[in-house]
């Protein structure tokens, strides 16, 4: 069984006061009985999460976290006291930050990434904002041109840094990016390139000319949606073009192109026409 996870339990017995479940070598886990389903029995099979309550105890909730063990979350201070900062994460029982796990302090009411962690040695779930631990010196099995999960954890004078497939930091370039992201917000990109120190370079779009092909079928889409006629031009913003057809401005240009050669669009001063009939 995974404390902090969400687990698959085996009903042993019930009582007055709840059920037990089998907890295999952490023996049997109690679930309160105003959280056992209606009609349960013994041998039944059952999904809960697995914590810590108030007095430290191991104990089962079928009611489901904001984040699990291994997960980045984007949670809110409820409670600050010297120990540390307790956090809103959906159960009973907040979850600590201890103050040697603040990268900076933190405050009551505001909101935080935090880590989501446990202390195997005391079978305790904590949260943590020093990211940098969890995941500078961990590497990823992946290659150019692969899609993977994102999560945006800050903003540098650079780009946007973004824990990948929650295992280790990549980088997403500034002029890769043509919307606003922020801390917490989960997203998909693709790896642009692996470097020589073992960073990861991120983009939004596909890297090479498969991207060129995807924005290709967007604009035509797009354009049929909109009754063949887009007032889009190549001066117009990246932005406007991002917020239509998902790709940056070079690409939609090299896109434009190509559907221009093959004879699927007509390119005037005033916009984009899809030419009807057209193969």
């Amino acid at each position: 069984m995974n404390i902090g996870r969400i687990n698959t339990f085996s009903v042993v017995k019930l009582v007055d006061f709840g059920a037990y479940l089998d907890g295999g070598e952490l023996g049997e886990i109690l679930l309160p009985s105003r959280e056992v389903p209606q009609g349960c029995q013994a041998g039944d099979q059952l999904q809960a999460f697995l914590y810590n309550d108030s007095r430290d105890r191991l104990i089962a909730t079928t009611k489901m976290p904001l984040a699990q063990v291994g997960d980045l979350a984007q949670l809110k201070v409820i409670d600050v006291n010297p120990v540390g900062a307790f956090l809103d994460w959906g159960l009973p029982k907040d979850l600590l930050v201890p103050k040697n796990e603040q990268l900076d302090p933190m405050h009551k009411g505001r909101s935080y990434l935090v880590y989501v962690a446990l202390d195997t040695s005391k079978r305790r779930i904590f949260a943590s904002t020093k990211l940098e631990r969890f995941f500078s010196a961990r590497q990823v099995d992946v290659q150019e041109g692969d899609l993977v999960d994102l999560v945006i954890t800050e903003r540098s004078e650079i780009g946007y840094k973004a824990v990948v497939n929650k295992v280790c930091f990549g980088l997403l370039y500034e002029n890769d990016v043509y919307e606003h992201l922020e801390a917490g917000q989960q997203i998909r990109g693709y790896v642009k390139s692996l470097r020589p120190d073992g960073k990861i370079d991120l983009s939004l779009q596909k890297p090479g000319y498969d991207k060129v092909l995807e924005a290709k079928e967007t604009i035509a889409r797009v354009l049929e949606k909109n009754g063949g006629v887009l007032k889009v031009t190549d001066k117009s913003s990246p932005e406007r073009i991002h917020g239509l057809f998902g790709c940056s401005k070079k690409t939609y240009k090299q896109a434009v192109g190509a559907l221009y050669k093959a004879r699927r669009v007509r390119i005037e001063s005033d916009g984009l026409f899809l030419i009807t009939g057209a193969d």
